[in-house]
């Protein structure tokens, strides 16, 4: 994949991970939530289903060569969301402040960085 496309689907996959976890403003206080708090609080069905954009950033780090261990440490973040989400209120807490669609996307980000940096570096020599 070309560097152009695999920042395109980064751009993608950061876009979906801003709505996941910061869409919203809760008024006067500065706190950012997205779909995933607000989903999060529909008894079991809520968390199970934000587990759907971890699938998406699965195969989108696939197809950009992100490490088994990189992955293993998206479903991880999404797996403990999840986890912890399934306790009432506790859970909801959580959702707000861990984040777990923006550490996925920061790690994806990471990898596409280090990825075109060295390919920039080696083409510019």
């Amino acid at each position: 994949m070309s560097a152009e496309s695999d920042f395109r689907a980064l751009a993608r996959a950061e876009s979906l991970a801003r709505r996941m976890d910061t869409a919203f403003r809760i008024p006067f206080t500065g706190i950012r939530v997205g779909w995933d708090s607000l989903l999060g609080l529909i008894p079991g069905v809520g968390d199970t289903v934000t587990l759907l954009p971890l699938a998406y950033h699965l195969h989108t780090a696939h197809r950009l060569g992100l490490p088994r261990a990189g992955m293993a440490r998206m479903a991880l973040n999404s797996g403990a969301d999840w986890l912890i989400g399934l306790v009432p209120l506790v859970g909801d807490l959580f959702d707000v402040g861990f984040k777990s669609n923006l550490r996925n996307a920061a790690l994806l980000r990471a990898h596409v960085e280090t990825r075109h940096t060295g390919e920039t570096a080696i083409r510019a020599a």
